[in-house]
């Protein structure tokens, strides 16, 4: 027995319905949809909350609230304990994105206190946790804060 003599059990596979095959197939003319509407036409699909012409309900619903989604910061953020094990003494936002440990910088560079730190260690970033910079101080390292982007305002008209 070969996978070339492998048949699947007696009437689990139908025929595939043909359509659109003339009068004589015997779904003629409108093959199986009927004469009018959305769903007679080729590539329908209803749309999300398609309630049948009705109003739907997302529009129905009056809007509301105030959403402080587009003035949240989004910050790269490393551990005491990353560092540590990266090579090195000195770090930067520039050096860790090339070496692959940051994806994206966003917003800027925040590093946070997790792990232990042994050695002294020289870390420029935007933002440093109070426990971060009390172990890389107590290992003899040094701490520079970089200042935040700024966002230049729109000239008024």
């Amino acid at each position: 027995m070969n996978l070339s003599e492998v048949r699947p059990p007696k009437g689990q596979v139908k025929t595939q319905r043909r359509v659109g095959r003339g009068m004589g197939s015997g779904r003629g003319k409108y093959s199986g949809r009927g004469a009018k509407g959305a769903k007679s036409i080729s590539g329908y699909s209803k749309m999300r909350g398609f309630e049948g012409g009705q109003m739907p309900l997302h529009r129905r619903l009056p809007k509301r609230g105030f959403s402080n989604a587009i003035f949240k910061k989004e910050y790269a953020v490393i551990n005491v304990g990353n560092l540590e094990k990266l090579e090195g003494d000195t770090f930067t936002p520039a050096s860790l994105k090339a070496a692959g440990i940051i994806k994206k910088l966003g917003d800027g560079l925040k590093v946070l206190a997790n792990g232990e730190l042994k050695r002294a260690i020289t870390v420029e970033a935007h933002l440093f946790s109070e426990a971060a910079q009390e172990k890389i101080k107590a290992a003899g390292g040094t701490v520079t804060v970089i200042p935040p982007k700024v966002r230049q305002e729109k000239p008024a008209k």
